[in-house]
């Protein structure tokens, strides 16, 4: 059933450019990319982005768009999906046990900081360590890194990846393993590492309006990473209410491509200082309703000369903290005779972020 323009969820301002440029039905929108429906319709990129947004959620489109599909699953078929995901090792078994394993596929998981104390340390870590191959204990596939802050260094990439190779050398013991080292190199790693530069949220949801037909275009892609998902949106977008739309948009738009395309999906968050009872705590940025998106979310922080990792979100780990560093070589455990409390109260965390 064609339906028409003037019936989608649109500003009129909108639907007259629209309707001008000769698009009289939702259908002729469809293959269009933000981009191009911007140039023929005389619409700003964001409104373009909203336009194609609408037409897909209107008319259904959404899970065809991003692979879902709108068949049900039934209860025990979820939890045979459950016990088959995978997790995508960190190299610090520690952080790796409280977590099941490493980063989840098929879920989110959302890294909170200060500056320098190895967000994004931790992000290139699992791009490389996403490639490991399987028979390593890997799940090797390949990277979309997402770079909103121009943080990326491709030094870093470099020393981390070195580092992973010849810790697998050292491991091989079998034929299967001598063969996968020939495919694991750092020219290997490097290749199947994808990375997007944008400069701001509509560049950032520009391109993952685009990225399903990338995912579907490349199944190895295990792994996106946004670094990070609050600078966009803190530095561009004043008005709260429209701030917390797209924000809302954007966590659907990142459940879903995590669980369509059995991708993991790790982003990093700012910290910001909220005032309470007259004391000031830090807290992840972008307000507790974003909170609510990621399935996991974990804290670094400093305590005293002592990098600290909390899990203080994730509905199958109870709250743990691991003591970690950064090395030359990556994301790595510290060998240490006592070792933190393994529970703790999400106040607790929080405040212990301040100090």
């Amino acid at each position: 059933m064609q339906r028409p323009v003037s019936s989608l969820s649109l500003s009129p301002s909108v639907k007259v450019k629209l309707v001008n440029a000769g698009f009289q039905f939702s259908s002729d929108l469809l293959q269009l990319k933000p981009l191009q429906l911007s140039k023929e319709a005389g619409l700003s990129q964001q409104e373009a982005l909203e336009v194609l947004q609408a037409v897909r959620r209107d008319t259904g489109g959404g899970d065809e768009a991003t692979g879902g599909g709108g068949a049900s699953l039934t209860a025990l078929e979820l939890l045979q999906k459950e016990e088959e995901t995978r997790s995508i090792i960190t190299f610090s078994s520690q952080l790796d046990g409280v977590l099941g394993g490493g980063m989840p596929i098929g879920k989110t998981t959302e890294i909170c900081g200060a500056p320098g104390v190895g967000k994004t340390q931790l992000c290139l870590q699992v791009a490389v360590d996403v490639q490991v191959p399987t028979c390593f204990g890997g799940v090797g596939g390949q990277v979309v890194y997402v770079d909103t802050e121009g943080s990326f260094l491709l030094q870093r990439v470099v020393d981390i990846a070195t580092a992973a190779v010849q810790h697998c050398s050292l491991l091989v013991e079998d034929d299967e393993q001598q063969a996968a080292m020939a495919t694991f190199t750092l020219e290997t790693i490097l290749s199947n590492l994808f990375l997007v530069r944008c400069h701001d949220y509509v560049e950032l949801l520009a391109e993952l309006h685009l990225l399903p037909d990338f995912l579907s275009d490349h199944p190895k892609v295990r792994l996106l990473v946004i670094d990070s998902v609050a600078f966009p949106f803190r530095q561009h977008v004043g008005d709260l209410s429209q701030r917390t739309r797209l924000l809302n948009g954007l966590a659907q738009q990142l459940i879903t491509m995590a669980t369509a395309h059995n991708i993991a999906v790790v982003m990093t968050n700012q910290m910001t200082t909220r005032v309470r009872a007259g004391q000031s705590q830090l807290v992840p940025a972008l307000g507790e309703s974003w909170g609510h998106a990621p399935t996991i979310r974990i804290l670094l922080h400093w305590a005293g000369s002592r990098r600290l990792a909390d899990i203080f979100k994730s509905p199958h780990h109870m709250g743990a903290t691991v003591q970690y560093q950064i090395t030359s070589d990556g994301f790595r455990d510290v060998e240490q005779s006592e070792q933190p409390p393994s529970k703790r109260s999400r106040t607790e965390i929080i405040q212990s972020a301040d100090s």
